[in-house]
């Protein structure tokens, strides 16, 4: 008898395997971030002992925390894998997007507009991300394969049945999918899964002291991208990412989880949502599902 696990490592598996042969050229969307991992840990396990078969695609938005770049860096030599990075401060300085101002200023969903230039620039097919349906809301009305138009736009309404795990992979010219091959697993499972592979992490997922501050609930990272109310005081607390973005939207949690068996015990006890610290979903009820119909992750 499998594990859920092996269940779910399986079907990632076979996912991957679907793309690499139904599309000419598909990517993975890397953020750093724990989900992402374990999406190109599975491809390296689809295809070894072959070369990892898809580039790794990196939006930088200029203010990631230095801990993911060089952890990505690091997978990258350790994998002898293609990196591709899109600057968002690329995108800012030519024209394509404007910066926003104030104190809740991000470039989170500036990230959008630099993922489609990429992807035209490269002409990727399909990109391969990490989202899973537990996330959030306008997650779980996503399929695994996930059209999108020749906008680079996402229409619940506008997706192929996915009966008996048969992928449809068709499109016509100028579209591409994202494609989700951990759709069906949960926080849990992802965390049980990189604890059983023993898969490294970067280090801002255990805790770890830092410079914070407190805003409307959450902890943010006392850092020079976050303009600071005047009321607003830098302490030093013991935290860590329980997801990894953009610094201006990434909240981080008081712990004292310094293990994967610690982080473990700690998910299971929460009752606040994974994405219950990102600061960008909560800009409106439809914050994410407003975000993907333009493009985002």
């Amino acid at each position: 008898m499998k594990t859920h696990l092996q269940e779910l490592e399986a079907e990632s598996i076979y996912i991957l395997r679907e793309v690499a042969a139904q599309f000419q050229r598909p990517a993975i969307l890397f953020s750093g971030g724990k989900d992402s991992i374990v999406v190109t840990h599975l491809a390296y396990k689809a295809f070894y002992p072959a070369k990892l078969p898809f580039p790794l695609v990196h939006i930088d938005t200029g203010h990631n925390f230095q801990e993911t770049l060089d952890y990505r860096d690091a997978l990258v030599k350790k994998l002898s894998a293609e990196l591709i990075v899109g600057s968002v401060q690329e995108s800012i300085d030519t024209g394509r997007v404007k910066e926003e101002t104030g104190y809740n200023a991000s470039r989170n969903a500036l990230q959008t507009t630099t993922l489609l230039d990429t992807i035209e620039k490269y002409k990727f097919d399909a990109c391969i991300g990490g989202a899973r349906r537990d996330e959030e809301k306008a997650r779980a009305k996503e399929r695994i394969f996930s059209h999108r138009d020749d906008f680079g736009q996402w229409n619940p309404k506008n997706q192929r049945p996915e009966l008996w795990n048969i992928f449809n992979g068709r499109k016509n010219m100028g579209e591409h999918f994202r494609v989700f091959p951990i759709s069906n697993w949960t926080e849990m499972d992802v965390w049980q899964y990189i604890l059983q592979e023993k898969i490294e992490l970067p280090s801002l997922y255990y805790t770890h002291k830092r410079k914070v501050f407190q805003r409307d609930g959450q902890w943010l990272a006392a850092e020079d991208c976050i303009k600071r109310k005047p009321d607003e005081v830098v302490v030093e607390k013991e935290v860590r990412c329980r997801t990894i973005g953009d610094i201006t939207c990434t909240g981080l949690t008081l712990s004292t989880a310094h293990s994967l068996e610690d982080i473990v015990a700690e998910i299971a006890a929460t009752r606040v949502t994974e994405r219950g610290g990102r600061a960008d979903d909560k800009r409106s009820e439809t914050a994410m599902e407003d975000r993907k119909k333009l493009g985002y992750f």
